[in-house]
């Protein structure tokens, strides 16, 4: 990040901070009462009690961090290593392509047949353009419009149509489980984030190399089709989905096998406390050794003081005797 992005990400965490603490917190607590009225731990006491953390992400996508020993990375927890076969209608369509298989997809939370008219409009004419077949996740019966290289439905198994090698792009909304998945199986991004972690998982992509971004609300016909065909015809953008795929797939294990032992080494062992951190029972003042430094940074400086006080008296003093031996030969 630069000086501004790291300015910005600073204000948006303190903006978060304060939003948990004086509205998220306030509504938890009095859930908290409402539904375990017999609780013996505070609500404070129940956050901080957490003996085990499965993340859902992996430092193949995101950024190498520093993890305790209890957090344990399974992102890609929910995909099959092995496709199912595919719809026979989908799989027709697919393996009947002589130029290759779009797939795009909003998610769950983003419906496509609540986009504006004007959105909608113009990724039918760009992918009525396109000499590649489109798969176009819908949540409608009927698109009007709709041109005979685009398959629409209100649900694709989407980890099954990814693993498909004539599948060579993936038009996604970013979201954490469909970024994971395109890395899986290999497949450039082109995002079209709309909401929370999705801007930050396309910018993620295209700063790796295996996609890019446009906003959705904003579209521009040219600007579409131009992003497609780049994404498309760049070899570097396919390669470096390849790459990320390697990297990902080399595990000792599985992400769902990793997060079985892991939960049944909590089963056998029960207490795991020798996992937890001791810097989590510390005021913020030991955690930051501010008391220490103090010490350590303090006591040079009084010594420094004292030894300047000092001098400075002694020089008094020797001034001091010097002006009175002078006075006393000026007498004489």
């Amino acid at each position: 990040m630069n000086f501004v992005e790291r300015l910005e990400n600073n204000w948006e965490v303190w903006v978060e901070q304060l939003v948990h603490v004086f509205f998220h917190y306030p509504k938890m607590e009095k859930q908290y009462v409402k539904y375990f009225p017999q609780a013996t731990k505070t609500l404070p006491e129940v956050v901080d009690s957490f003996t085990l953390m499965l993340l859902g992400q992996h430092f193949t996508l995101s950024y190498p961090r520093p993890y305790m020993p209890n957090m344990i990375e399974v992102g890609g927890l929910h995909i099959s290593h092995k496709p199912k076969a595919l719809p026979e209608d989908i799989k027709q369509f697919i393996e009947t392509s002589t130029d290759g298989v779009i797939y795009f997809s909003l998610g769950s939370n983003v419906r496509s047949k609540d986009l504006p008219v004007a959105t909608r409009n113009t990724l039918l004419k760009v992918f009525g353009n396109l000499k590649q077949r489109v798969l176009w996740k819908f949540e409608d019966d009927q698109l009007p419009g709709k041109p005979d290289n685009v398959f629409i439905s209100k649900w694709f198994p989407q980890p099954d149509i990814l693993a498909h090698p004539k599948v060579t792009l993936f038009i996604t909304h970013g979201g954490l489980l469909s970024t994971m998945e395109s890395i899986y199986f290999g497949k450039p991004v082109l995002g079209l984030p709309v909401f929370y972690d999705q801007f930050m998982n396309v910018k993620r992509a295209a700063s790796m190399g295996f996609g890019l971004g446009l906003d959705l609300m904003n579209l521009q016909q040219t600007e579409l089709e131009h992003t497609i065909k780049t994404l498309l015809s760049s070899p570097s953008y396919a390669k470096a989905a390849a790459l990320l795929s390697e990297r990902y797939l080399d595990q000792p294990e599985s992400a769902m096998d990793r997060a079985i032992w892991w939960t049944e080494y909590l089963t056998r062992h029960k207490d795991l406390s020798h996992l937890r951190a001791l810097s989590r029972d510390m005021s913020f003042i030991q955690l930051h050794s501010l008391d220490t430094m103090a010490v350590l940074l303090g006591l040079p400086l009084i010594v420094l003081y004292v030894l300047f006080k000092l001098t400075r008296r002694l020089l008094r003093l020797i001034s001091g005797n010097k002006r009175k031996h002078v006075d006393k030969q000026k007498r004489h």
